[in-house]
């Protein structure tokens, strides 16, 4: 279990935060953007076949804006950029930048540089749902994104409950939050592998398993708008509530000095960051290490403010995501692996090195 550490280092000039962006920061986040971007087109020319990027950028713009109008490239990959790559790799750009903020945004709320966003069980309460919904048909009724909907039902539930014992003795603290948001992982991870071990079908169970390592194999034009509508509000409410992100972080005290409610403040962002797991967990599956990692990283690229750091840890986390599934589809190719299995390979060492690199006091 994670101990509360005390507060993130953060400088007592963050208070404020009425003098917009420092100029200091804005070269280093115009790069991640630039770095982003590349990153995306790159990546949807990148597999079995190989497009150029030049060629990539001419697909896209013939399909959003009719330009170029005449079609000179081959049918075969404007239907492999279009209806296949590009929806992938945008999900995994939306789903990266989510766990890249939200972890941020949790490890400001517990005030611990080494929480994580599925310390809450929202990934376990995904998870349940996704199995029942596989394994037994469980919401067959909503259509064909049954699982989606269950996992994010699930995700939902999940908070609901963490909330409900974190409140049961009195006001939200951080401490209540990992003790009931570790209960209930452990308790809906057991139920998901109860669920596997009664399943009848040895097919659904590793459809399972492998949807619990997270994939982006399932992207399409339908459900992306959902995830992207989804993901994107909530990252607006955390960057909208950065300055509350830096009091929290300083101590409940310091941000009750300055007139705002910790506890209040802390369940609305709890709620935020809920339906940002949720819904990237829904469409992705349970995607390790990237918002443990990331946020370390992008903390010593512009800072621990959050009004840098979030918008830095969202660019960030596309990147990270954007190649680590390139990597999964094709390291072993025609095989595809797991999506958790590369950030897990990769992000464990990098991990290991930013620990090492903490200050003793946290």
């Amino acid at each position: 279990m994670i101990a509360s550490t005390g507060p993130i280092p953060v400088r007592a000039s963050v208070a404020p935060d009425r003098t917009g962006w420092t100029w200091s920061r804005r070269p280093l986040l115009i790069g991640l953007s630039l770095a982003a971007f590349v990153s995306v087109v790159v990546a949807i020319g990148l597999g079995p076949v190989a497009v150029a990027p030049a060629t990539v950028v001419r697909i896209i713009g013939h399909h959003t804006i009719g330009f170029p109008a005449e079609q000179t490239w081959a049918r075969t990959d404007d239907s492999i950029i279009w209806e296949v790559r590009l929806p992938r790799v945008l999900l995994g750009a939306i789903v990266g930048a989510a766990l890249g903020v939200v972890g941020v945004a949790l490890q400001a709320l517990v005030r611990n540089p080494l929480a994580e966003p599925y310390i809450l069980g929202v990934s376990s309460g995904a998870s349940t749902g996704a199995a029942a919904a596989i394994l037994f048909g469980v919401g067959a009724g909503l259509g064909p994104e049954s699982v989606s909907l269950m996992a994010f039902f699930g995700a939902l539930g999940a908070l609901a409950l963490v909330l409900g014992l974190a409140r049961s003795t009195g006001r939200i603290t951080p401490s209540r939050m990992l003790v009931a948001g570790v209960a209930v992982s452990y308790l809906l991870s057991a139920t998901t592998s109860l669920l596997i071990l009664f399943a009848d079908s040895t097919e659904g169970a590793r459809a399972v398993m492998f949807w619990l390592l997270g994939s982006l194999v399932n992207a399409d034009w339908s459900t992306l708008p959902i995830g992207y509508a989804g993901i994107t509000a909530g990252i607006t409410v955390v960057f909208w509530w950065r300055r509350r992100l830096d009091l929290l972080a300083l101590g409940d005290e310091t941000a009750l000095a300055s007139g705002v409610d910790p506890g209040r403040t802390r369940l609305v962002l709890v709620v935020v960051i809920a339906l940002c797991v949720g819904c990237a967990v829904s469409l992705s599956g349970g995607i390790g290490f990237v918002g443990l990692a990331v946020p370390h990283i992008a903390r010593r690229i512009v800072g621990p403010i959050h009004r840098h750091l979030v918008p830095a840890a969202a660019t960030l986390g596309a990147v990270v995501l954007v190649w680590a599934d390139v990597a999964a589809r094709m390291v072993l190719q025609p095989r595809e692996l797991p999506i958790g299995v590369v950030t897990g390979v990769l992000g464990a060492p990098v991990l290991v090195a930013l620990v090492r690199k903490l200050p003793h006091n946290t």
